[in-house]
């Protein structure tokens, strides 16, 4: 699925990126795919990696292979985009990341929510002390998923997915709340199997979250919220309260001035169909990734910077097995 934004936004991209080759192991998946995009595909992946001719590799497999594949790519020289979550477990995380940084390629991971317009404006507004001293921040997923995602191999599973709601979809929120408030220090959480899912991992989970300045939060994330609904940042400051919700940024200061912005984004895949959002958020991600790799900069979202995500999960998921609080 994740082929399809990347694709789009490369389209977009024609005058900037030429796309050398595209693979899959599935033979109609790669007729499928140079039909519909007109792209050049090879039958064969090791094509790619021995090509000196290719700078960069896009990587949007299941969690399970990206270690090998990151690994293959920086000792071939290419930078890489990896979809997120990074890996299977917080160990290949890791593994791949150092590999990246051990050859000097860029490695940037796809966190789009990041670079939507809201999203921006609300960590500004933090930095900048526009909020004063942030006292709470919380994050919420409320998608639906139906059991027929669940049916598909490998899909919420531990081998393939590396976990379910957290390290599948509420990535990409928990990766903003760290944007936005840092990593939090502490985390306590409850993670169930709900009767709503027949799957191996967690479908709904509820937590606490302390950061370093002492401020608190809460961190919700289900797939079990029928029909589904936008997720949402919410950051309180001495100064004033700030929400995100779905592309709606509203701030309100105890000054009496009050900010209202929107993305004017339609969709946000929180329904049954997890694709549908715009891909502008995917091609900011890519616009970002070429400007890092030309101007020899890091990217927005560098591998090192998306492990903190991978650590607040896995703290969160100790908490629910451990029943204590766990250190981020």
């Amino acid at each position: 699925m994740a082929s399809v934004p990347h694709a789009q936004s490369l389209h977009d991209m024609e005058g900037r990126v030429k796309v050398a080759a595209a693979f899959s192991p599935s033979a109609d998946r790669r007729e499928a795919f140079a039909r519909r995009w007109g792209m050049p595909v090879v039958e064969d992946v090791d094509t790619i990696f021995d090509k000196s001719s290719i700078d960069a590799v896009l990587i949007l497999t299941p969690p399970n292979t990206h270690r090998e594949l990151v690994e293959r790519a920086a000792a071939s020289g290419q930078h890489v985009l990896l979809e997120k979550p990074l890996e299977v477990s917080f160990t290949n995380a890791e593994a791949l990341v150092k590999a990246a940084e051990k050859t000097g390629v860029t490695l940037a991971v796809v966190l789009q929510h990041r670079f939507r317009p809201v999203s921006v404006a609300l960590s500004q507004m933090v930095s900048n002390g526009r909020l004063g001293e942030v006292v709470s921040a919380s994050a919420k997923l409320s998608n639906w998923r139906p059991q027929s995602y669940y049916d598909q191999p490998g899909r919420g599973t531990r081998a393939r997915d590396g976990g379910g709601v957290l390290l599948t979809q509420g990535i990409h929120t928990l990766d903003l709340l760290i944007s936005v408030a840092g990593l939090p220090v502490e985390a306590m959480a409850y993670a169930v199997t709900t009767p709503v899912h027949r799957m191996e991992t967690e479908d709904l989970v509820a937590g606490a979250v302390r950061f370093e300045n002492g401020a608190i939060g809460t961190v919700s994330a289900t797939t079990c919220a029928y029909p589904g609904v936008p997720d949402s940042i919410e950051v309180i400051g001495t100064k004033g309260m700030a929400r995100i919700e779905g592309a709606t940024l509203i701030a309100k200061f105890h000054d009496g001035s009050d900010i209202e912005m929107d993305d004017g984004e339609v969709g946000g895949g929180a329904g049954a169909d997890p694709m549908a959002f715009s891909h502008m958020h995917h091609r900011a991600v890519i616009e970002d990734f070429v400007d890092a790799v030309q101007r020899g900069r890091p990217p927005r979202v560098s591998g090192r910077e998306a492990l903190k995500v991978h650590r607040l999960i896995g703290a969160l998921l100790r908490s629910a097995e451990t029943g204590r609080r766990e250190p981020v």
